[in-house]
């Protein structure tokens, strides 16, 4: 007789993936069978539907644990703050690519086009900066790989979702419709490292189910509680599980991919990528460690402490060198990616809830910005050299204050959500013994702000280049998003109680 049997699936505490994962069945249907003319604002309708329910549904479930699929998902307070948080990013994210307003199409240049001479096919190109709607499906299912990713408690499910998130992103980073060479190139580059990084994953989940006889992470961790297996397998496991995933949160020296695809990207998915990708990613590597490692931490915290060490310099030090806007809020992510491991080092319960509530405050700072470099526009497309923005806040005050606000909060400046942030894990790395790592950290965060400071004196103290970009007038999608990262910056840096409060709560892990 078969000892096969049906796992249990709780579908009330699944939810939030159903919703994300119902929207993009809904958009591939769309692009199928809806009549061209529609299928950009019924993609639109479907998207926002889903992630708003997924939203809805992360508050309905606030508080209850439930580990469900035959133990392979657990639904529990991490799990649920990461959900929303992508949630959030996705719907900041979505609007971002709606926009289709005139100004974002290159209209702003269209007198200016055709009072000039060229052919008729140079004018018409002007607007040959538009995403087709397929981008919509796209993106969400990798949202949908990002809201399994941080609930898997098997390794064999964490691999799948990180397939799931990253197959999408391969083909959203090839879409930019103006300089698409540089764009596919980013496409390649992310795809072959990526796939490169999935095989050191995969074949370190197996030495790891040769360790335990198991994939679960509480079975992984139940074989290091008894220490009665082979150590090789363990540590040659973890250490290749290890790089997997800390690839997809752009830790050195495993960064490499991160300003190239940053910058070839359309700009929209690299503020996504860059925000939605690296909460997934942290949100994996905290369960990992925190539920399966847990015990091992004299084993592989030094390790962790020369990745978070080496990380935060090369973010730090290689943003200074950037001429180039969007290379530098690239390595600038690679400086936070830093930053946030001091509390996956902590190892403890003030280093996961700082964890979270960082992941939260970047991510939403990272959106606005990049959402205010779609804005600032010459006839090419985007304006990103750094060269470009002289004077910028001079002749756009509202824009350059905005985009120094999120610099600022980058920069961790206190009174915005980036201070925040970065004195809650600081703080968990010295409960955790990781003082000198929380210096190593004070020390870039300081180099950090030399760069994003010279962006700013550059937009108000300098004068402005005679043929310099103009700034579109921002449509509603992009201007709400916009606002959103605005509103939590200030929010979150003014008033951070309640969300630190709800990041402590939801803090332990169930498995």
């Amino acid at each position: 007789m078969s000892d096969f049997h049906s796992p249990s699936i709780a579908y009330t505490a699944l939810a939030p993936m159903l919703c994300i994962g119902a929207a993009a069945i809904v958009g591939v249907l769309i692009d199928a069978f809806v009549p061209r003319a529609l299928r950009w604002s019924a993609q639109i309708a479907a998207a926002l539907l889903g992630l708003v329910g997924a939203l809805i549904a992360v508050a309905v479930l606030a508080g209850t644990h439930t580990v469900t699929a035959d133990t392979a998902l657990s639904i529990d307070g991490p799990t649920l703050f990461l959900q929303g948080t992508i949630a959030v990013l996705g719907i900041g994210s979505v609007l971002l690519v709606a926009d289709r307003s005139p100004a974002l199409d290159g209209g702003a240049f269209a007198a200016q086009a055709a009072s000039t001479p060229g052919s008729a096919d140079e004018r018409a190109g002007i607007q040959a900066g538009r995403i087709q709607t397929e981008v919509f499906p796209l993106l969400m299912f990798a949202v949908l790989g990002m809201m399994i990713f941080p609930a898997s408690n098997d390794l064999l499910v964490l691999f799948v979702s990180l397939e799931v998130l990253s197959l999408p992103l391969y083909l959203l980073c090839g879409l930019a419709r103006r300089r698409r060479l540089l764009s596919q190139e980013a496409a390649v580059k992310y795809f072959l490292l990526g796939a490169f990084s999935s095989a050191f994953f995969l074949y370190g989940l197996a030495l790891l189910y040769g360790y335990a006889g198991t994939v679960s992470l509480s079975g992984i961790q139940a074989a290091t509680l008894t220490g009665q297996h082979n150590d090789t397998l363990l540590f040659l496991g973890l250490g290749l599980l290890s790089v997997g995933m800390l690839f997809k949160i752009g830790a050195a020296p495993f960064h490499n991919w991160v300003p190239d695809v940053y910058h070839g990207a359309p700009t929209p998915i690299t503020a996504f990528m860059a925000s939605a990708t690296k909460v997934a990613a942290f949100g994996a590597l905290l369960r990992v460690f925190y539920v399966s490692f847990a015990g091992l931490g004299w084993e592989w915290r030094p390790a962790a402490w020369g990745v978070a060490i080496l990380t935060m310099v090369v973010g730090s030090l290689f943003a200074v060198t950037q001429t180039d806007v969007k290379r530098m809020l690239a390595y600038s992510s690679v400086a936070h990616a830093g930053f946030i491991l001091v509390g996956v080092i902590a190892l403890n319960r003030s280093g996961l809830s700082g964890s979270l509530f960082y992941l939260l405050t970047y991510s939403l700072t990272t959106v606005g910005a990049f959402g205010v470099l779609t804005l600032v526009r010459d006839p090419d497309g985007e304006a990103t050299h750094l060269s470009r923005w002289a004077g910028l806040g001079r002749r756009s005050p509202v824009i350059g204050s905005v985009f120094a606000l999120f610099l600022l909060a980058l920069a961790g400046i206190p009174l915005t959500s980036g201070f925040t942030g970065k004195f809650a894990v600081f703080s968990a790395g010295v409960s955790g013994g990781a003082t000198p790592l929380v210096i190593v950290g004070v020390i870039t965060s300081a180099i950090a702000a030399f760069f994003y400071i010279r962006v700013i004196v550059m937009m108000f103290f300098a004068e402005p280049v005679a043929d310099g970009p103009i700034v579109a007038t921002p449509g509603g999608a992009t201007a709400a998003s916009i606002a959103m990262a605005v509103a939590v910056t200030i929010v979150l840096g003014v008033f951070p109680q309640p969300i630190l409060d709800m990041a402590n709560h939801a803090a332990p892990f169930y498995h």
